[in-house]
């Protein structure tokens, strides 16, 4: 699979595989996303959800939160589809953009109280990360909220290192065949690349968020949920 497009088109039912298994964790770090926002986010916030996926845990972080507008946004038009259904019981108007998460923020228009964005930020390289979050910080309210899900390398560990780490996760993955993991993999090999949390703290930090700290680490020890307040 030679881009993200392609994994979600192609390998759509596999990722949700992996979602219903929990082997990402997603059901415990859509319920620290969902306690922030039910106990920091402003009353009729908009909710920004960038590379939103098929968007199930947002959709569940949401509901019977103040959440007075959803805009998700993702390359693929499948994932899209997907989301549009478990969006919809959201009592708030649901807005879909199909298109690079990145670019959408170049073009931002109109207000924005609350940015997540899970499992995708990984993608750019370090100097592009910060850039990105620099303007994140720029487009959001004081007391706006910048909350990302990450994978993430322990203290003095390299890339390739963080990627063995995945490897030695095949056993776990019981319902995912060989070839569906090896595509995750090809995946993870071309398209990630993991910062230590010290390093995400930092780059928000620098982007100009006043404060900048770690909420949890999944049970895998792979990823880490950061939070970023204006």
């Amino acid at each position: 699979m030679r881009s993200d497009q392609e994994l979600f088109a192609k390998g759509l039912a596999t990722y949700q595989k992996v979602v219903a298994a929990n082997y990402m964790a997603h059901r415990e770090v859509y319920g620290v996303l969902r306690q922030v926002l039910l106990d920091e986010a402003s009353n009729g916030f908009v909710f920004a959800d960038l590379a939103c996926g098929t968007a199930p845990g947002s959709a569940a972080a949401l509901a019977g939160s103040n959440v007075a507008r959803y805009i998700g946004i993702d390359i693929s038009q499948p994932s899209l589809d997907a989301a549009k259904e478990a969006l919809a019981p959201l009592s708030c108007p649901v807005e879909l953009r199909c298109g690079d998460f990145v670019a959408a923020i170049d073009y931002w228009k109109g207000p924005l109280d609350v940015v997540w964005i899970g499992q995708s930020l990984h993608h750019l390289l370090a100097p592009d990360k910060g850039i990105f979050m620099g303007k994140i910080r720029d487009l959001l309210p004081r007391d706006g909220l910048f909350l990302i899900w990450e994978p993430t390398r322990l203290e003095g560990e390299d890339r390739e290192g963080w990627l063995e780490r995945f490897h030695q996760m095949r056993p776990e993955w019981a319902s995912i065949s060989d070839e569906e993991f090896a595509a995750f993999e090809s995946h993870c090999r071309a398209s990630d690349y993991a910062e230590t949390a010290a390093t995400w703290i930092g780059m928000g930090r620098d982007a100009g968020f006043r404060t900048a700290d770690e909420l949890m680490m999944v049970p895998n020890r792979l990823a880490r949920v950061y939070r970023f307040r204006h």
